[in-house]
């Protein structure tokens, strides 16, 4: 079966195919495509010479191999498919399903003969003996699901139908998300696969893990949380939110469900900062959706909301790009997202349904980039604006933005 190509992760990976020092570890949610970009790894290797009999595939999800859940079994597996002489790529699929993973795969990484792929779905991947005994023997590669130019590719790659008109296409797109395999399906059964994914991370990624004792206060947090995308919120306030909906949930035992759905990478924390201290602030932070998908599965209202979409949008898009992402804070003011890269220091971000309102409106995005007294690149991100030009920052509409894979 042919598989759809994204280019922007197998160009990150490639310089590492053939390097037998690193495991490369492909994170992100379930059914976000880690998989076939595994699959894809290996047909691209096939297509340089190397022979079947080098290449391992062991997807640990699949019913022959769901028996494998100790180490001295997976150890056992890769020496029965290691017959080949020089380089093995060994690639392994949901690695979490096996407890103490971690030695099995450093003894064959140190052996210098295997170049190591490994998917995980959530975050206790790297949260024990990989991180604290693998330290700089690793690379993490965060797969997230498609973006817009992604979603416009992969319908072309199916035989869907695209329409010429770039803004209807970018607003279905926000309603279907971007589960690469939801594409496959119309309507009701695109919203039925998604709640389906949403069911799988819980008996997959979290109940296995987690003593999740009151299955309905866990769920009554999880869809607060979805629901409430964008906002900014505090423990305090989602636990007086909860009481009023008869759900008495402990400080602490919030917490945990929180930390939980990050794990499982249905959330994303986005932490504010204080731009004239250079400080993270503690308390009030955002949520954003791993893919909006979620929230339209989970509710009937499917009515778009633009602020907290087209905000949860750029916020993905700019982490799949390698940016961190913070919520900034000039004195009064808020600018949505401050973007920090390695090969760069800060791009400033302000996201807005539309500034053509009223003059007071334009101002009102402007003001908070424009108190920001630094040179580095500041954009408006509307949804269908004629672009405007104002004090050197950039004003960029955000479907064409993604459709032309550009960076901030």
């Amino acid at each position: 079966m042919k598989l759809y190509k994204r280019e922007d992760y197998l160009q990150k990976l490639r310089g590492f195919y053939h390097d037998t020092q690193i495991i490369k570890v492909i994170t992100g949610v379930r059914r976000c495509g880690k998989s076939c970009l595994m699959e894809i790894i290996a047909e691209e290797l096939r297509g340089e010479g190397i022979p079947d009999a080098n290449i391992i595939f062991l997807n640990l999800d699949k019913r022959n191999y769901r028996g494998i859940k100790t180490p001295e079994q997976l150890d056992s597996l890769i020496q029965e498919k290691s017959g080949a002489v020089g380089t093995k790529y060994l690639f392994v699929d949901e690695i979490q399903n096996v407890n103490g993973f971690e030695e099995v795969l450093n003894g064959y990484r140190e052996e210098e003969e295997y170049s190591i792929f490994i998917t995980g779905s959530n975050s206790y991947l790297l949260s024990g003996e990989l991180a604290t005994k693998l330290t700089g023997r690793y690379l993490e590669f965060e797969l997230y699901t498609l973006n817009f130019r992604e979603y416009l590719g992969m319908k072309a790659f199916l035989g869907k139908p695209v329409s010429s008109d770039l803004q209807s296409e970018f607003d279905q797109f926000l309603m279907d998300g971007g589960f690469p395999q939801s594409l496959r399906y119309d309507g009701a059964d695109k919203q039925a696969y998604i709640r389906g994914i949403v069911n799988e991370i819980f008996e997959k990624d979290i109940r296995k893990r987690k003593r999740i004792r009151n299955r309905w206060g866990f769920e009554t947090v999880q869809r607060y949380l979805i629901n409430n995308f964008g906002a900014t919120m505090s423990l305090t306030n989602i636990l007086d939110d909860l009481h009023k909906q008869g759900c008495s949930t402990r400080r602490e035992t919030l917490y945990n469900y929180i930390k939980v759905l990050e794990d499982a990478k249905i959330l994303y924390p986005c932490r504010r900062f204080d731009l004239k201290s250079r400080r993270s602030l503690a308390g009030k932070q955002k949520y954003y959706l791993a893919d909006l998908g979620f929230y339209f599965a989970m509710n009937t209202d499917k009515r778009i909301n633009y602020g907290p979409v087209l905000e949860n949008v750029v916020y993905v898009y700019a982490r799949s790009k390698g940016y961190e992402i913070s919520v900034g804070r000039i004195g009064k003011l808020e600018c949505d997202f401050i973007l920090h890269r390695q090969d760069h220091e800060f791009s400033y971000v302000q996201v807005a349904m539309t500034m053509m309102d009223s003059r007071e409106t334009e101002d009102r995005e402007y003001r908070s980039l424009e108190s920001i007294r630094d040179n580095y690149p500041k954009y408006i991100m509307t949804r269908n604006d004629p672009i405007q030009r104002r004090n050197g920052i950039i004003h960029a509409n955000i479907a064409p933005f993604m459709k032309e894979n550009q960076s901030f």
